[in-house]
Formats: C-alpha cells, sequence, structure tokens
C-alpha cells in the first residue's frame, strides 16, 4: 500500500469526546495531544468478549511499539451497568489495562467514528488522519505490519515523534481476594479438614484459593499470583485471570491423577490441580485462541468430537466447567465460541456439544442452537444443565434428562442480544442484566447471579403447590444491592447463600428469605443509532482487505463467509442464512416497521504474497465479526449497506 493510495481518502479524525478519562492521572487528553503518535483507538465495552481479547492481543503490539504507538480505549457501553463510571473504573482495574481510557456513556465519539460493533479498531495516523478501520478481533497481525509502514512513512517526513504516552499507572491496591470469579464447596475429597471450605477463582490474582469457613482466612492456594502459563508446583504454578471450577468424583480423580478442573480463561486452557501434591497441569488447550486458529476454525465448526490430543485444540475463553452426572463428563462454558464443550477426564476427549459458535438467542438442538457467552453453569437433579447466557441476559437450560446425546435449547427468560432490564414475574416477560452465574436449588428453583442488577433472582418453574393448586412460574428477587456478583451457591447449612461479590471482592453469605421481592424497574434495550433502511432489494456487502504479507487462503475454496439472519425473522423475506461470500442480496419485508440486521462475517488469510502459493507452515488469520444492526424500514432509507472487517484507508 503506497503513500497515495492512502491520501486518495484520507479523512480527519474526529476529536475524543466524552465524560472523563481514565489512566491519564486526570487529565484530559486531546487528539492535538497525540500529534506525531500511530493512535489505536479501541472502541470496547466491558461485558464482551470479543473485546476482552482484543484488549489481550494488543499488548505485545502495545509493548513492541511503546514509543510510537498509543492505544486509546474507547468505553462505549452496551448495558445501563456499563455507563456506571465506578464500574467502568473497576473493570479497567480488574482486566490491567494500561492504556489511556476514555469514558464514552452517550456514545458520541462512537457514532462520531461511525462504529457499530464491539469491537472496533479506528488507527489513527500521526497526523491526525484516519488510516484503517478494523471490526472485530484477529487483528494484530495486520496491524503489526501497517504500524511498520505508518513509522516509515512518518520517520522520513519528520511527523513521527517518539517517547512516551499519556498513559499514567494507578496506584497498587493489596487485597486478600481481586475480583474473585467463581467458586464451589469443599469436600473431604480435598482432605479431611477440608469440609465447609470453598475453592475459589481469585480471578484478579490468577491463583485458586481455598477459603476457611470465615471466607477469608486462605488455608492453601496455588498459583504464583503472576499472570502466565506454568504447570508445576502450586507455589511456582501459573494462570490468567481463572474463572470456573469443579471438583471431579473421587474414583475419576484417583484415576486420571487430578482432583479439580479449572477454567483457564485468558489462557484458553483447562488446568488441572492434584490437592494432594499440589501439582497443577494443563489438560486441554494449546494456548491459542480457537477464533484465532484459523484452519482448525474452518474445519471444526460442526458439533461432534474434536482433535484427539487435548493438548493441540484451540479454545476460546472457557469461563466456567463443571461435572455432570449425567453425561460422566466435565462440561465447559465455552464463551469465547459462544458454545457449550464437553471433556473427559478419562480419555481426554474434548467435543463440541451444543452450539454453532454463532452468537444469538436460538433455541434447538445441538446443530442448531445458539448462545451468547455463555459464563455460568449448574446442573439439577434430573442432570440437566441450567445455563447462564451473559450477552442475551438469558436463563437456558439444556434438556440432557430428554436426550443426552442431542439435548435441546430451552430459554426461560430473555429476548435477544440487545434486552435487558429488571423485572419479576412471569418468565416470559422476565429480564435480567448479564448474569453470570447460576445454582439448581433441591426445591427445583434456580438462582441466578444477576451481575449487572447487582442482585441474586430466583426462577421457580409452573409446579404443584402442597394443596395440590399448580402455581404457575414465576421469577422474584432474593437480593439485591450487591456489587456484581459473578457466581452463587447454596452453603453447606442449606439455610444460606454464598455470593462471589466479584467488584467487592468477597464472598458473603445471605440468609434465604421467607419472602421473595418482586421488582419491576422495567424492560430497555441497548441504545444505538438507527440506521434507516429502504423496503424491497437490499444491497449488504463486507469491505476486507487482506493486510500487508498476507492473503486470501482460498486452498479449500472461497474463505470467506457471511451469515444473515433478522429479529424479527419476518423482517427478512429473502437471503437469509450462511453462505461463502461477503455480499448478498436482501429482500426487506415492507410490512415491518424495523428490527435487527444479524450479520456475522469471516474471512481467512495466511501469510504469503499476491500471485505465490501459501507456504505449507505459513501462519493463517481468521478474521470475524458479528454486528447486530438496528434498523427502521422506511422508503426513504438506504437501499445499501457497507460494512468493514478490515477496510484500509
Amino acid at each position: 500500500m503506497t503513500e497515495t493510495t492512502r491520501r486518495a481518502g484520507r479523512v480527519r479524525a474526529s476529536e475524543l469526546v466524552g465524560r472523563g478519562w481514565l489512566n491519564t492521572g486526570g487529565k484530559q487528553v486531546t487528539l492535538e495531544d497525540l500529534r506525531g503518535k500511530i493512535v489505536v483507538l479501541d472502541f470496547w465495552t466491558f461485558c464482551c468478549i470479543n473485546c476482552l481479547h482484543v484488549l489481550d492481543e494488543m499488548r505485545p503490539l502495545e509493548e513492541q511499539y511503546s514509543d510510537v504507538l498509543v492505544t486509546v480505549g474507547v468505553h462505549s457501553p452496551k448495558f445501563e451497568h456499563e455507563a456506571d463510571p465506578q464500574a467502568l473504573a473497576a473493570a479497567v482495574e480488574r482486566y490491567e489495562i494500561e492504556h489511556p481510557v476514555l469514558d464514552d456513556p452517550e456514545l458520541i465519539t462512537w457514532q462520531n467514528y461511525s462504529a457499530r460493533a464491539w469491537p472496533t479498531l479506528v488507527v489513527v495516523d500521526p497526523e491526525g488522519y484516519i488510516a484503517a478501520s478494523l471490526a472485530g478481533e484477529g487483528h494484530v497481525a495486520g496491524l503489526s505490519s501497517l504500524v511498520e509502514e505508518l513509522v516509515a512513512e512518518h520517520e522520513a517526513k519528520g511527523t513521527l515523534h517518539r517517547g512516551d504516552g499519556p498513559y499514567v499507572a494507578p496506584e497498587p491496591v493489596s487485597r486478600t481476594l481481586r475480583f474473585p470469579g467463581k467458586a464451589v464447596p469443599v469436600d473431604r475429597a480435598l482432605g479431611d479438614d477440608a469440609a465447609g471450605r470453598f475453592l475459589v477463582a481469585d480471578t484478579g490474582h490468577h491463583r485458586i484459593v481455598e477459603l476457611d469457613v470465615d471466607l477469608e482466612t486462605v488455608t492453601r492456594s496455588w498459583g504464583s499470583t503472576e499472570k502466565g502459563h506454568a504447570d508445576g508446583p502450586a507455589q511456582t504454578a501459573q494462570f490468567s485471570e481463572p474463572q470456573g471450577l469443579t471438583i471431579l468424583p473421587e474414583d475419576v480423580a484417583a484415576e486420571v491423577g487430578y482432583d479439580v478442573v479449572v477454567a483457564d480463561t485468558v489462557n484458553h486452557m483447562l488446568r488441572g490441580i492434584n490437592a494432594s501434591t499440589g501439582e497443577v497441569s494443563t489438560l486441554a488447550g494449546n494456548g491459542v485462541q480457537r477464533l484465532l486458529d484459523a484452519e482448525r476454525t474452518r474445519t471444526e465448526q460442526g458439533v461432534g468430537p474434536l482433535d484427539a490430543d487435548p493438548l493441540r485444540v484451540s479454545l476460546s475463553s472457557p469461563w466456567d466447567v463443571l461435572w455432570s452426572r449425567a453425561l460422566g463428563q466435565v462440561v465447559v462454558a465455552m464463551a469465547g465460541t459462544h458454545q457449550i464443550f464437553s471433556f473427559d477426564p478419562t480419555t481426554g476427549q474434548l467435543a463440541v456439544y451444543s452450539g454453532t459458535g454463532l452468537e444469538g438467542l436460538t433455541d434447538g438442538p445441538p446443530d442448531e442452537a445458539w448462545f451468547a457467552q455463555t459464563s455460568g453453569l449448574a446442573q439439577d437433579a434430573a442432570g440437566d444443565l441450567w445455563l447462564a447466557d451473559s450477552e442475551t441476559s438469558a436463563l437456558r437450560v439444556l434438556r440432557i434428562s430428554e436426550d443426552a446425546q442431542s439435548p435441546r435449547a430451552e430459554t426461560l427468560i430473555g429476548e435477544g442480544l440487545f434486552d435487558f432490564g429488571f423485572r419479576d414475574g412471569d418468565p416470559a416477560q422476565a429480564r435480567l442484566q448479564h448474569p453470570l452465574g447460576v445454582a439448581a436449588l433441591p426445591d427445583g428453583s434456580v438462582l441466578v447471579a444477576d451481575t449487572y442488577n447487582g442482585a441474586v433472582r430466583r426462577y421457580r418453574g409452573e409446579h404443584t403447590a402442597a394443596d395440590g393448586s399448580l402455581v404457575a412460574a414465576e421469577v422474584s428477587t432474593v437480593a439485591r444491592g450487591l456489587k456484581e456478583p459473578s457466581d452463587v451457591l447454596l452453603d453447606a447449612d442449606g439455610s444460606t447463600l454464598l455470593v462471589v461479590e466479584t467488584n467487592a471482592h468477597q464472598l458473603v453469605r445471605i440468609a434465604v428469605p421467607e419472602q421473595y421481592l418482586t421488582v419491576d424497574e422495567g424492560a430497555a434495550q441497548s441504545q444505538r443509532p438507527v440506521t434507516a433502511v429502504a423496503p424491497g432489494s437490499f444491497d449488504l456487502s463486507i469491505g476486507f482487505s487482506a493486510p500487508t504479507g498476507q492473503k486470501l487462503d482460498d486452498r479449500w475454496g472461497d474463505p470467506t463467509q457471511l451469515q444473515v439472519s433478522s429479529t424479527p425473522p419476518e423482517l427478512i423475506t429473502a437471503g437469509e442464512g450462511t453462505s461463502v461470500g461477503l455480499q448478498r442480496q436482501l429482500q426487506l419485508n415492507p410490512e415491518i416497521e424495523g428490527g435487527v440486521l444479524h450479520i456475522t462475517a469471516r474471512a481467512a488469510a495466511c501469510d504469503g504474497a499476491e500471485g505465490e502459493e501459501i507456504p505449507m507452515h505459513a501462519a493463517c488469520h481468521m478474521y470475524q465479526q458479528d454486528w447486530g444492526i438496528p434498523v427502521t424500514v422506511e422508503h426513504s432509507g438506504d437501499s445499501g449497506l457497507v460494512l468493514d472487517l478490515r477496510g484500509v484507508h
């Protein structure tokens, strides 16, 4: 890409406008302050797993080019809770973000840069012009080559200024726990004196701890507290933001040589802990995020068993794990690919248990179900699996008791990717806000850690009362006023609940109330700019330009894919579905007033030059993004839509 090519479409970057700044020592930052630097604007929101992936992808790039590159996080919230400045400050600390962050609660800067999806990256050159717009994740290799080009160009022109950026590190805070994620009760299988204690994912300290009954005393721990990946003794082993954990049955543990399975989320791995020896081992995952492993992703999208060697399989942000009595296996909430996996400790077999890998709220059998960043797992007495689907603010269930080989996904609470709220009563009208935890109780009810509402909620299905009358299904509130509760479970005495209160850095006990609250603070939708579209023929086009040094991977045919659907489904009368290519002609229904277009685009590229054959062992890259575009159908609206998966200006 030559300078002339880039100059042909030069667009001046808009000013950075928002409520305030974090990680700048209290100072405001303007584009003028950043002149002379290559700036990457990272439009993100802290609920979004893909945004969290981008944060980690960018760290090596930020370190490598620290004297010429400045990343600015533009936090543009999806959920109401994310607009809370204290919640944002906690998220910036939790995810160890080491660059300035602009708080953009009204989506002003988001709209000024025409962002349409989380995450979106916009590159601004040292003279203040937009150089590239990149949607989704997996762009770091291409960004690296673009940065090299911009450095060479602007160093030659004298417009590149080397030196430190505006980042100011916050003061560190010492705590026993730091943003704990999940907890499980410990039984005597982990030692004669272990009963009554809890295993806790001390996520912010990158370790697993055992807490005594007082919920404050750490009796033992695994992990050095340094973020990383290392097997070995408890004191030197390393995790990276672990979340879920589950204890294996004694006979299984004796056979496989470890007692605990850990969802090592940011390492994209499953880890094992031997409670007797303290040894930590890697059970599954090669450390390469599944989306970024293009060749595997393209060949392993279906439901069923994966590669025979679990250490060669790419995983993506496993968020929770659970030993399923019905399956005799570990179930994994694979948040990063919006799927449910299974793992057999005795054979090492990994499998996609349910989910297409597309993000959304679609019920049905495993090869049709859509999930949305599943973050919590529980099982009831029948063996059915209960799921907290965070991005759709949904409570769902996999009916394993009906057919363990092909469980049907069913939604009990939840409407869609952009619907949330705080409403009890009829489950069909009830609303949650980004729940992360779930627990099934002996009476048949299910508790939900309703994270962004700061509450514990209760779902009770239709049942027969003691007098023989039929009681309708109902949602109620058990407790509120909590700071991002991410997990909930029944304490050993059966009369109290244990809540993992993440943003308070603690576990707390809550008495089960004699009567539950009924709250109705309404339903809401994520507020984003609405696009007016014309009914009838509608052209959809996704822009993608392979980075310098890469070419489209056409060894197995067209390496691009476009999936299109809508809410309501009647909005599109023709053109929905999945096919190769990044262009599609749709037919929009003139009788529908509006809705949401759901679009997923994928493209695979490998290292290599145009016109040359891709080397056998070339590194390959998968580019993917999901868009949810709110639209109104108007005769004066646009007859087409162009979105950039990767656009260079």
